[in-house]
């Protein structure tokens, strides 16, 4: 099964990626960390490098392309390169999502990911290709919100949703250079951004479970890991409904906190 050497991870310093940074750590790997909390940051260094990783955590802003092209580029080469960073929000008791927190959504959620993804797709196409025949492996963080548009938090829906389609759209064309996407769809889990949700979270699961399902479906070459598969299939199912019924089922649902929460 394939073992990832180098692997470089956005907000690192908390949830998932905070799990997958920890899941990746070994002797003889090599983790690029960035975080915009310099003390949580530090705290997921320690515990990385207790496990025998080689770390080399950053401080970072995912939005700030003249900060985030010249930090990937100069990682090396990378076997994997993990766009997580993101924040929440939602319409809250205010009712209606401020025009700051739709474009800090967006901001982040869909600039900072294309501030990872697209200098990690220059910086592989001159790899070379490694013994699985892949040149380098890149995985967004998307969302299940993607696939159903929620009018308790229309921005993060949206924005999770245009990463997650040009992901899979992009895939086909990069597999033939030898760099493969991946979209991950997650569901609830627990992290800094779930812990102030105010509703039922059918299938939370913890951190290090995510990172395990998402490590297992990136070694398995998939173009997207939906989990868990059931929540997928039922918020697949109800973004097929017409745009009307799917607002009259989800509006009296409780709503989404309001204020962005870094991931």
């Amino acid at each position: 099964m394939t073992s990832f050497q180098n692997v470089l991870i956005t907000g690192a310093s908390s949830g998932i990626g905070r799990a997958l940074a920890e899941a990746c750590a070994a002797p003889g790997v090599t983790l690029h960390l960035s975080g915009r909390d310099p003390t949580r940051l530090e705290d997921v260094t320690t515990a990385c490098r207790a496990r025998g990783a080689t770390v080399h955590p950053a401080v970072l802003d995912v939005r700030d392309t003249h900060y985030m092209e010249p930090w990937i580029a100069n990682a090396g080469p990378l076997d994997l390169v993990i766009a997580n960073a993101g924040i929440s929000g939602g319409t809250g008791r205010a009712g209606q999502e401020s025009a700051d927190q739709t474009r800090a959504i967006f901001a982040t959620n869909v600039d900072g990911v294309f501030n990872t993804v697209l200098p990690a797709i220059a910086a592989m196409e001159f790899q070379s290709p490694g013994a699985d025949g892949w040149r380098g492996r890149i995985a967004v963080i998307a969302s299940i919100a993607s696939f159903v548009p929620a009018p308790q938090a229309p921005a993060y829906c949206a924005a999770k949703a245009a990463v997650d389609r040009w992901t899979v759209a992009s895939n086909a064309n990069l597999r033939a250079k030898g760099i493969l996407l991946t979209s991950i769809c997650p569901g609830y889990v627990r992290s800094n951004m779930t812990a102030r949700n105010e509703f039922p979270m059918p299938g939370l699961m913890d951190s290090d479970r995510a990172a395990q399902i998402i490590l297992a479906g990136l070694r398995h070459d998939k173009t997207r890991i939906v989990f868990p598969w059931w929540l997928g299939l039922a918020a697949r199912l109800g973004g097929l409904l017409p745009p009307r019924l799917i607002a009259w089922l989800l509006v009296s649902q409780p709503a989404k906190q309001e204020l962005p929460e870094e991931s």
